[in-house]
């Protein structure tokens, strides 16, 4: 019996070695009991191999500039390479890391490259092309395989400006309200609430991570109980996470 309020975080084990060209919702759909108004969140590496965003260093040729970083910033410079063609601007470059806008919009170190759980040594993985599409995919590839209505949100581990430590957000979600907006509501005073913007895609996905050990292969889990944020339609996506630069008070 479920009690009002309670959530569940569920982890996904048993899943394959995911290549390119596999389908992750499938996989999902086969290897856990989804429910309508269940919330699968993915680690963005699995879905970067199976929409082959694998890169090979060796295979980089390296610019000028490229290399100019890399002998400031003590990095390969096909890495930086990789970083500057993910990005559509430097922000930072100091202490050894990048800091960009992504092509996507994102602000992170590296442009979320990153060489960790990847079979090949050598390899580094960038991120999905566009993380809105493919959770949307992962959610009709889940619909179809299972017969259920959920949520899908695509998650990375991202820095935080103020404070120590990594957490998980959602750089992609389909299916659900990214954002709980409580402005013009009451708080339990009865006073009004004039800036209370809840991020619920980028909570859903740091509660996942907690049944995801990094070095365990388990790279998905189910948060349930979060039903009344998911919707038949699949929403804005995270894109709506992400502040406008207008209102960025550090550029």
């Amino acid at each position: 019996m479920s009690i009002e309020g309670e959530l569940r975080v569920l982890p996904v084990a048993g899943l394959p070695e995911i290549a390119a060209g596999m389908r992750v919702g499938e996989q999902l759909a086969a290897h856990a009991e989804l429910r309508d108004g269940d919330l699968v969140v993915v680690a963005q590496k699995i879905v970067s191999k199976a929409e082959g965003r694998v890169r090979r260093l060796s295979s980089v040729l390296p610019g000028g500039e490229a290399r100019r970083l890399a002998a400031v910033l003590g990095k390969g410079p096909a890495l930086v390479e990789l970083i500057l063609a993910e990005s559509r601007e430097v922000l930072r470059a100091e202490r050894g890391v990048l800091i960009v806008e992504t092509g996507h919009g994102f602000v992170c170190a590296n442009a979320g490259i990153d060489s960790s759980n990847l079979p090949d040594p050598g390899t580094v993985s960038l991120l999905p092309e566009d993380p809105d599409a493919s959770a949307r995919r992962i959610r009709e590839e889940i619909r179809s395989a299972a017969g259920a209505t959920v949520a899908a949100i695509v998650s990375d581990s991202f820095g935080r400006a103020w404070r120590l430590g990594q957490a998980e957000v959602a750089i992609g979600c389909a299916g659900i309200a990214p954002l709980d907006d409580w402005r013009g509501r009451r708080d339990a005073s009865g006073r009004e609430l004039r800036a209370t913007l809840i991020a619920i895609a980028d909570e859903a996905a740091a509660a996942a991570d907690l049944v995801r050990d990094k070095a365990s292969g388990v790279p998905a889990a189910i948060v349930r109980g979060l039903d009344r944020f998911v919707s038949e339609e699949h929403g804005p996506g995270a894109a709506a996470l992400r502040r406008p630069r207008d209102e960025d008070l550090f550029r």
